[in-house]
């Protein structure tokens, strides 16, 4: 920690005086104003750097017209990670209120993108600054997307991604990377090849058809012993899960191996138990949920992919806070993290 905050917490007038610059100056590089020269800027940034300055956006919302007002569309259903999604939003909603904002959940049928639209198209400017959504990529829910930006509600999408629309940001993790990732795992588990199953949620959706491209890539570069079977939808729901595995498990009495790129794991398990074939068919699956961690603990499930729902609401947060400040910014958020799981690391 360096010497200044160590005693107190950083102000503009150390950013300026480090950078022996005005504050006027300070002010221009950070509200992204114009007339400051490229080098005056990067000595601006170079001390704001060094001195550790935090800026105060407590204050900066106080300097408003009115509070910061988000809105979260999430898929309802029986879905565990979507619900722990909304149950993160809700735990976050009354800190938030000391800090000026004010957040609201909306549950949607899961899958249904219509239903999304609409929701979209109801928000306006003056009811909400920014919407995060999870959402598919359907010309619906795009058209609906670049509507609201048009409206001046800044949207961010979460968990799955819309590069082609006019949303500002997208939070979650490297889906390619948890793809390849999944058939990395795999293709150890089964050093002497056979079948793969997947099974997806639906493809519509950019995370679970990113995860099926770096599946596929991984596999086919590094274990071209592996064959792979389907994908098959079971539209993240534990009934159409569960029977369509029990199909694979029918169909394919020598399924080496199965990974669950979507949700519906309680169908999974289910399935995988019933058939009396749990534990011995090696499994991936995504999101440590309550499913999820019975089939590790059971042996059912032998790795969960996890993408940390409480953090990626704090950091959905924090980015549509950065934009109530400077509508005009260009939020750069990174990949979350991959958690790894199994039975032996559990938390």
């Amino acid at each position: 920690m360096n010497q200044t905050s160590s005693k107190r917490r950083a102000t503009v007038h150390d950013v300026a005086r480090t950078a022996g610059v005005s504050l006027a100056t300070v002010d221009r590089v950070l509200n992204s104003r114009a007339g400051v020269r490229a080098a005056t800027a990067e000595k601006v940034e170079a001390a704001i750097a060094l001195i550790g300055f935090q800026r105060d956006l407590s204050a900066s919302l106080l300097a408003r017209a009115r509070d910061l007002r988000l809105t979260f569309i999430i898929p309802d259903g029986t879905n565990e990670f979507m619900t722990s999604l909304a149950e993160a939003v809700a735990r976050r909603a009354e800190q938030a209120l000391t800090d000026r904002m004010h957040i609201q959940t909306l549950r949607i049928a899961a899958l249904n993108p219509d239903a999304l639209a609409q929701g979209l198209d109801r928000l306006d400017a003056q009811s909400c600054d920014c919407a995060i959504i999870v959402a598919g990529e359907e010309p619906s829910v795009l058209a609906a997307v670049d509507s609201a930006t048009r409206r001046g509600v800044a949207v961010m999408t979460l968990v799955s991604d819309l590069p082609g629309s006019l949303r500002r940001c997208f939070i979650g993790i490297d889906n390619v990377a948890a793809g390849r990732t999944a058939a990395s795992l795999l293709g150890r588990f089964l050093p002497m090849g056979g079948k793969i199953a997947i099974v997806a949620g639906s493809l519509h959706l950019r995370d679970h058809s990113d995860r099926l491209e770096g599946f596929r890539a991984c596999l086919g570069a590094e274990f071209a012993g592996l064959e792979l079977i389907g994908p098959v939808e079971g539209h993240d729901e534990r009934p159409q899960t569960e029977r369509i595995v029990a199909e694979l498990l029918g169909e394919h009495p020598d399924l080496a191996g199965l990974y669950n790129l979507g949700a519906g794991n309680a169908g999974l398990v289910g399935a995988l138990e019933s058939s009396g074939r749990a534990g011995n068919i090696r499994v991936i699956a995504h999101e440590l949920t309550g499913p999820t961690r019975r089939g590790l603990q059971s042996g059912a499930i032998d790795v969960v992919l996890d993408q940390n729902p409480d953090g990626e609401i704090r950091e959905a947060i924090a980015a549509a806070r950065n934009l109530a400040i400077n509508a005009n910014a260009h939020v750069v958020t990174s990949p979350s993290e991959i958690g790894i799981f199994l039975r032996d690391n559990l938390r």
